[in-house]
């Protein structure tokens, strides 16, 4: 559990120092700490592969926002602007189906990827995590898979990739029903 937590925090720290800076100023150093600590990267062609797996799987853009979209999960939180917990689940579910880098992607969630990924995107932890993915399977976004693992369903896909942001503010979750009058026979004397 530390170690996720410094991983967090030594995610965050980069993006901080990196956000202020041009993309190519970004890249050199990058560059230059990568090779300071010794990290080795996949070859020049697996690198370009990923990189344009990666951009196959943006999502379409419906704003009038830049050609580059978002590939990392603060970004994307940023650009979709979820207004629930719910909504944030299933924009985990999404990116990391989708958008993250190949070696993190996965098909499903649980409580733990949840809170990793809230964590790194900066999002407010809910005070009940354990709740978040059920209330967003009833909400309609996630598909119980079994074992505490959900998956994004065509709904929370489409939440994602074209209800979010919703530009008047509103929300898309359900309006609860309103309580049903049963009709009582009336009793005889």
């Amino acid at each position: 559990m530390a170690d996720i937590e410094h991983e967090v925090e030594a995610i965050k720290g980069v993006l901080k120092a990196l956000e202020p800076l041009e993309p190519d100023v970004r890249s050199h150093v990058l560059a230059y700490v990568i090779n300071r600590l010794g990290i080795r990267l996949p070859s020049g062609q697996q690198a370009s592969e990923q990189r344009a797996s990666e951009a196959k799987a943006l999502p379409p853009q419906n704003t009038s926002a830049p050609p580059s979209a978002p590939i990392h999960i603060s970004e994307l939180k940023e650009s979709k602007k979820p207004k629930s917990a719910s909504e944030m689940a299933a924009l985990v579910a999404y990116y990391l189906s989708n958008l993250a880098p190949a070696s993190e992607r996965r098909e499903t969630v649980n409580t733990k990827t949840l809170e990793t990924y809230f964590k790194i995107a900066d999002y407010p932890l809910p005070t009940k995590i354990q709740f978040t993915l059920p209330n967003a399977k009833g909400a309609g976004y996630l598909d119980s898979m079994g074992n505490g693992e959900y998956k994004l369903n065509a709904v929370g896909h489409n939440l994602v990739v074209h209800s979010m942001p919703r530009a008047d503010g509103t929300r898309t979750t359900r309006k609860p029903k309103a309580p049903s009058k049963k009709r009582h026979p009336a009793r005889r004397k």
